[in-house]
């Protein structure tokens, strides 16, 4: 597996996050090369009063290696270093909550605009999606393929013995799950983690969840990033993609406490200019001849 060129800061949320898999890039050009490519430029815009910004983002968009693309370009655009600490949503949210970071890019929506709604963040914007997909073995041994998601985990539920590995660890993904379920006509808690050892909470990012269940012979839900970031290392393919509800929008939130307001403001137009919702768009295109994500930059998500 290819080593990311983009240094992380991980600090104390390398252990909170508890993972340990390397980003996994999938671009082989320098960040101010591509930028340049882009923009014809690759000026400095320094923003002198604070010299780090601290972002929490979902492991997804850590896992497919998209914020070490990006990273080095904001830092030498803007002279500065990301601290960029990596959790399922939920966790993001909640240091976002506390104070312990200035911006945070997730994908729950019902959490982001409650995050807003109770003062907690400036304004919810999106700016780039995909897909979820559910995968698990080749030979399929729950016979789920062709169903719409919610049938899928009816079939799951009833069959008992195929086993389905869940993220269980209060992210994006996670609550994506809990949605279907519901949907599905079950309550999560009650009927569902209870169901028995075929539903295995792993309680880590995306790609260890990969990985469990390509071990384990199982299912998951998984973002389409993610899975085609790791799909070399692992037997399982998709099963379901197709299904309104596996729509999966990612949205930049800055924090009403961050430390600098103007730079944080400036990381969000960042993400969704013209120059860097092309590279978002292409990036991965080379290696897996489509879209990891899709830029999305002021439609309605």
């Amino acid at each position: 597996m290819k080593r990311s060129t983009a240094t992380f800061f991980f600090l104390v949320a390398f252990i909170l996050a508890g993972c340990s898999e390397e980003p996994l890039p999938v671009q082989t050009d320098t960040a101010s090369d591509a930028l340049e490519e882009v923009t014809g430029s690759a000026a400095v815009v320094p923003i002198a009063r604070v010299q780090r910004l601290r972002v929490a983002t979902t492991t997804s968009l850590y896992d497919t290696g998209l914020w070490g693309y990006l990273e080095p370009m904001f830092e030498e655009k803007y002279n500065v270093e990301l601290d960029v600490l990596y959790a399922g949503t939920g966790k993001a949210i909640d240091w976002g909550r506390r104070g312990d970071v200035d911006v945070i890019t997730v994908h729950s929506r019902t959490r982001e605009e409650l995050f807003v709604t109770e003062g907690y963040g400036v304004e919810r914007v999106p700016f780039a999606y995909n897909y979820f997909l559910i995968v698990g073995p080749a030979d399929d041994p729950a016979g789920i393929s062709g169903m719409t998601p919610e049938e899928a985990f009816k079939t799951l539920m009833a069959d008992g013995e195929a086993i389905f590995v869940s993220r269980g660890d209060d992210s994006g993904t996670h609550g994506k799950e809990r949605s279907i379920w519901t949907s599905a006509g079950f309550d999560y808690d009650a009927d569902v983690r209870t169901a028995g050892p075929w539903y295995v909470e792993g309680g880590s990012g995306m790609g260890p969840t990969l990985v469990m269940a390509d071990e384990m012979q199982g299912y998951t839900l998984t973002d389409i990033g993610t899975y085609l970031a790791y799909q070399g290392d692992l037997e399982l393919v998709p099963v379901i993609d197709q299904g309104d509800v596996l729509l999966n929008v990612y949205s930049v939130l800055q924090v009403q406490t961050s430390r600098d307001p103007e730079l944080s403001l400036a990381l969000v137009d960042f993400l969704v200019s013209p120059e860097v919702q092309q590279l978002i768009g292409d990036y991965g295109v080379d290696a897996y001849g489509m879209q990891l994500f899709s830029p999305c930059a002021g439609q309605d998500f």
